[in-house]
């Protein structure tokens, strides 16, 4: 197949550019409103008791309170003049065509959780109804109308629903802010590393085919399932990343050949099929890890995985496509605007033996054990901070001080003594209002520890007795098929909050519940990680093992990949820790604050994406080496030569995509900042101390049982593996350097 693209691609370059051009713009044209398709959270499960219990409340129009109000009065909140201005101001909130379940410390009897300890400021809160997308359209229109002074009042804003909608706002323009620094030094290096303007534009023109393309597809998608705004930022950052890995694997082909005698359009077909196999291998590598992420019901996580998956598949048509069409059509032009001369490509094993990555695969060959021995051990200490990670769910504090949401919480933690508006919804089914059952049971969940009050149809309860008769404010709590209750923590202590949805699931009740809230939804979505993460691994290395397989040939060196990409990513996970949930260096990265937790997702979609690449820099290292071994017959000297010839391309490609992902660093949202951190240190630590040191070294104690497979499987190989040795021009003398390099290392 790839060869019948190559000759397409030869014949009809224009037609091509055209085509994916004007497929490009289309794609462009659709991400104008891409936006107004996503949402901003995706961290809960629909599935979960907790998910259950919001839909059931959302249907009843009493969702969970998504919009507070703190109003600050010039007087006592009980003044009367205060009084009659705060009920006026809840009522007029509750006549809101899209709010439900208004609450404030004047229309519910003035309970003290509501009232700031000065007494000069109160609570109003509510629930605006409908998807994150239409509560983010709502609040453009009722935002401006409640904030500010009202009848000598003044209101601020906040509440989850003001969180998500500046969430979904800053991420837009962090990652606008992103690619600005993320492109122009990009292309910078891109020109110092192949030393031409021209060439060094050309992967820059193919990223952005692929990030255009992927919108257009992202949109398509967002049309029929729920995506987070985080898609946007992997499809643009991973895009141009994964786009310049591909478009300098197949120019470094691409001048292989040239270097190897062939004319243009020769070394074109050879790239495009034999580097095009690599790209192609590679795309449907990271589909397959990614693709993992779509079966964890969280739909931030799957819109990671939606996002990697188009992304790969987009940059892998960019590169075999958009790319040699523009080489045919540049042709030598490719070189011009030359600032630095021109580096000439290994032509052969003779050139190969010459060059610093030939010199260090043999150093490392020669002390296989110690080389062996100190990497891992690096690489376990730097992971042991990760052994003491706590997870939790984003907050304010994720955000950057100039959030308003996060100012108003900050306001309410600080002036108010509960907490009123993290309270627990216990959806009661098939319960009797007017039974007695409801309000024992409200009595008994009311005498647990950390509860500090219980709303329901039957009055409020405190420390088991009735604090607040049933009044008409009360009859909101009846919904359809049963009555729901409020249990309002007396701490706004987030662990004693997790803690007290366990303890109010355990409590006996007559009737059916389910346990819903903010705390909820964080312990629910933590339980279907742990729940979901080994299904996710499982099919990873399930198919890793079998791709694997079909790139080397070999039993063990699947295993092998599988285990060094894992053990690449310890000093990741243990930096993440160390810098983002024990707050060292927060400084240096634009200041965050520390909150003492790691996102709970972040985990899961850190490694996803980290493993993807790690896999995807496998597929680049060992196909080379596959290559030589079977040109050679000599496992040292087809990895020593194998990582000269690679090797360069490979710490280019891992440097240029660390700059990409740096630019996550740019953000004001806490959790994105992790990813600008930990993606870079995954891929340079993949590049440097895996490739560059330990894979040489384990293949080289490997000997040959490193490319053994019983005589089944190689012939399933032989008919079905991935293979790209082409021929190459006579090198005179080609296996005098290959014997020299294993005499000097040693046959296994």
């Amino acid at each position: 197949m790839l060869e019948r693209l190559s000759e397409l691609v030869l014949r009809r370059s224009r037609t091509v550019l055209i085509v994916t051009v004007l497929l490009a713009l289309a794609g462009g044209a659709a991400s104008a409103t891409l936006f107004d398709k996503l949402t901003a959270g995706g961290l809960a499960d629909a599935g979960a008791e907790s998910g259950r219990a919001a839909q059931i409340l959302d249907e009843a129009g009493q969702g969970t309170p998504n919009l507070t109000l703190v109003v600050s009065a010039p007087t006592s909140v009980d003044d009367q003049a205060v009084t009659d201005a705060g009920t006026e101001l809840s009522n007029r909130l509750a006549a809101e065509a899209d709010v439900s379940n208004v609450t404030s410390y004047w229309i519910a009897g003035k309970p003290p959780q509501l009232r700031s300890n000065d007494g000069r400021k109160a609570l109003i809160g509510a629930t605006v109804r409908g998807d994150e997308t239409t509560v983010n359209k709502i609040l453009d229109d009722l935002v401006p109308r409640y904030e500010g002074t009202h009848d000598g009042l003044d209101v601020r804003v906040g509440g989850s629903a003001m969180f998500w909608k500046e969430t979904t706002e800053q991420s837009q323009k962090d990652g606008t802010k992103g690619e600005a620094i993320a492109f122009p030094v990009t292309m910078i290096v891109l020109i110092i590393v192949f030393g031409s303007i021209v060439a060094g534009l050309v992967p820059l023109a193919v990223a952005i085919v692929t990030m255009l393309l992927g919108m257009g597809v992202l949109w398509v998608v967002a049309s029929t399932t729920d995506l987070s705004v985080f898609a946007v930022s992997v499809v643009t950052l991973l895009g141009l990343g994964l786009s310049i890995d591909y478009s300098l694997l197949m120019v470094n082909r691409y001048r292989e050949e040239l270097a190897h005698g062939r004319d243009t359009r020769d070394a074109l077909r050879v790239t495009v099929t034999v580097a095009g196999r690599t790209v192609a291998f590679s795309a449907i590598t990271i589909v397959l890890v990614l693709a993992g992420l779509l079966f964890i019901p969280l739909p931030a996580v799957s819109s990671l995985g939606y996002g990697a998956i188009i992304t790969a598949l987009m940059a892998a048509v960019g590169s075999l496509t958009v790319l040699p069409a523009l080489l045919a059509i540049l042709g030598p032009r490719i070189e011009r605007g030359r600032i630095l001369r021109r580096r000439r490509p290994a032509a052969g094993p003779a050139d190969a033996e010459s060059g610093f990555w030939h010199r260090l695969a043999t150093f490392v060959m020669r002390r296989p054990i110690p080389v062996a021995t100190a990497v891992i051990a690096l690489l376990l200490l730097l992971g042991v901070p990760f052994l003491g990670i706590k997870l939790g769910m984003p907050d304010e504090r994720s955000m950057p001080e100039s959030s308003q949401a996060r100012q108003v919480t900050t306001l309410i933690r600080n002036n108010f003594n509960g907490a009123e508006l993290n309270a627990l919804q216990v959806v009661a089914q098939r319960a009797d209002a007017a039974s007695t059952e409801v309000g024992d049971y409200a009595a008994g969940l009311s005498r647990l520890p950390h509860v500090g009050r219980v709303d329901t149809v039957s009055g409020s309860y405190v420390d088991g007795a009735v604090a607040v008769p049933a009044t008409e404010g009360h009859r909101r709590f009846a919904i359809d098929d049963g009555v729901y209750l409020s249990v309002v923590p007396d701490t706004t202590n987030p662990d004693d909050a997790l803690r007290l949805v366990d303890v109010v699931r355990d409590q006996p009740a007559p009737f059916p519940v389910l346990v819903g809230g903010n705390a909820a939804v964080s312990v629910d979505t933590t339980d279907v990680l742990i729940e979901r993460l080994p299904y996710t691994l499982g099919l990873i290395a399930v198919a890793m093992l079998v791709l694997l397989f079909l790139l080397t040939g070999s039993v063990l060196l699947p295993v092998l990949a599988l285990l060094l990409s894992a053990l690449s990513l310890t000093a990741t996970f243990g930096a993440l820790v160390w810098i983002f949930q024990d707050g060292h260096l927060s400084g240096l990265l634009g200041g965050f604050t520390v909150t003492g937790t790691i996102a709970s997702t972040i985990p899961v979609m850190l490694f996803a994406l980290s493993f993807g690449l790690a896999m995807d820099y496998q597929v680049f290292m060992l196909s080379r080496i596959r290559e030589e071994y079977e040109r050679t017959g000599d496992g040292n000297a087809a990895v020593a030569i194998g990582l000269e010839r690679i090797g360069r391309m490979v710490s280019a490609a891992a440097l240029l995509i660390s700059i990409v992902f740096l630019a996550f660093t740019v953000s004001g949202i806490t959790y994105i900042k992790a990813y600008g951190i930990g993606l870079p240190l995954a891929v340079l630590v993949d590049a440097t101390l895996i490739r560059g040191a330990l894979l040489p070294a384990l293949m080289r104690l490997g000997g040959r049982a490193t490319w053994w497979a019983p005589a089944g499987l190689r012939r399933f190989h032989q008919r079905f593996g991935l293979r790209e040795t082409v021929p190459a021009p006579a090198e005179p003398a080609a296996s005098a350097p290959v014997a020299e390099t294993a005499a000097s290392l040693g046959r296994p």
